[in-house]
Order: C-alpha cells, then structure tokens, then sequence
C-alpha cells in the first residue's frame, strides 16, 4: 500500500519555522490501528488524515499517541496541501469530530473558522505551580488549563516538569503574557499525549483568543507562539466563532 504524504510547515512563512504536519490524503479510511500507527510512525506532533466526499473533506488529527478532537496546524497543513494540489480553491470545508471547519484563502494567509473555547476561571493550583516552576497571576481553565503570567519574560523563562505535567488530569496546560511586539504571547504543553512542548498550536487559540479579546476589549488580535521555532498567528473574536489566520 503507497500512500501520498507531505510535511508542512504550518504557522510560518519559510522553512524549518512554524510546526510541521504530516498530511496523508486517503481514498477511504484505514482501520484506526493503522492510523495512529502512521502517526506514531511519523512522530510529529499531528498527522492529519484527509478523505474526499464530494464537496467537502473529512479531517482527523493523530498525535504519535492518540487522536484528537481539533488541531490547528495540521488543519492549515491540510488545506496547504489540498490548496496548493488542485483539489480545491478558494474555500475548504472540513468535516471533524469538532463540527464544520472551514478555511479560506486571504492572500498568502489561510483562514480558519474553529470553534471558541472561552476558559473560566479558577483557584489557583500548586501542582501547577510546581509543574511549571512558577506561579501563575491567574488560573482558568476549557479544554486545557491556563495559566496566565505577567511578562512575556516569564512565560519565555519557564522550564516546565514535563514528567509531572503529564500526571496532571487535563489534556495539555497553555501559558500566556501580554506580548511585547505583540498582542499575546504563548506556549502550550500537553505530554501526556506524546508532546513536550508543541511549536505552535491553532486549537489552543481558541481559548486564547476569546480571553484576550475580552481582556484587551478588542476582536483582532496579533499572536506569538515562543517556542524555539516560533509561529506567528493573526487572530479575530466573533462570538462563538474564532477565525486564526497564518502562513505556510
């Protein structure tokens, strides 16, 4: 069995930037074993799976150790690849366990409609404390946790405990700072599920995002994520929608 298979680096506009995706284009799907095979194969942080069905596609995301329910990156990667292959142009929908997805071409960004995962606050944790090796200013918790600092400084300093992060009960922790050339800063852990730290990642913008817009009172917001090979985000609020925006 061949299968085509490229590796896009998402969030970015050159090489060796961004985070890499693999992207596998299907006729049908595998067996599930097979899949999370693949992505454990590929050992990026999502392997994305495309099957066709007329006017839209079907979209599933692997970590090297469990599918999951949105991926951002690989999501951009995804259209990157159907785009720039002429299986579609101008707009992709997507169908995912996270509902219709959609992902427009803008010029030289790509624009994806996800899904707002607004966080609420909560009290302060010492084992995150202790994970992260520092105390966060706040605490707020979606999908993943939170945990909010003063300074772009801060959230760049942290060396987390990545064996303990992965004993916590949430799927990955985000960290987040105003940003100093930008609106926010962020960086986001989720070992448990086969990823120390990830380089750049959509899905955790769709709780970043409405936090900021409410912090800072505005909808469009320029985004950073500080990992060693960094990704730059352009990011709007609208309502139970975010729209995130970037290169490839």
């Amino acid at each position: 069995m061949k299968l085509p298979i490229f590796q896009v680096d998402a969030f970015a506009n050159r090489v060796f930037a961004g985070n890499p995706a693999a992207v596998v284009l299907l006729e049908e799907w595998l067996p599930d074993e097979v899949l999370q095979g693949i992505a454990m194969e590929n050992n990026l942080s999502e392997t994305a799976f495309v099957v066709p069905r007329g006017g839209f596609f079907e979209l599933r995301w692997f970590t090297p150790m469990v599918e999951v329910d949105l991926c951002g990156h690989a999501t951009l990667a995804s259209a990157y690849v159907l785009f720039r292959q002429g299986h579609a142009s101008g707009e992709i929908v997507f169908e995912t366990e996270s509902g219709t997805l959609t992902v427009r071409q803008e010029g030289q960004l790509l624009a994806m409609d996800f899904p707002a995962r607004p966080p609420r606050p909560i009290a302060g944790n010492a084992s995150v404390t202790a994970c992260l090796g520092a105390a966060p200013a706040e605490l707020h918790a979606a999908r993943d946790l939170l945990a909010v600092f003063a300074t772009q400084a801060d959230v760049a300093a942290l060396e987390p405990d990545f064996a303990a992060l992965a004993g916590l009960d949430e799927f990955a922790v985000i960290v987040t700072a105003p940003g100093d050339a930008c609106d926010f800063v962020s960086r986001f852990f989720a070992p448990a599920v086969g990823i120390p730290e990830d380089p750049v990642t959509g899905s955790a913008h769709c709780t970043l995002v409405p936090y900021w817009s409410e912090r800072l009172g505005k909808s469009e917001l320029h985004a950073w994520q500080i990992s060693a090979r960094g990704g730059e985000l352009f990011c709007e609020h609208r309502g139970d929608r975010v729209v995130l925006k970037g290169q490839a």
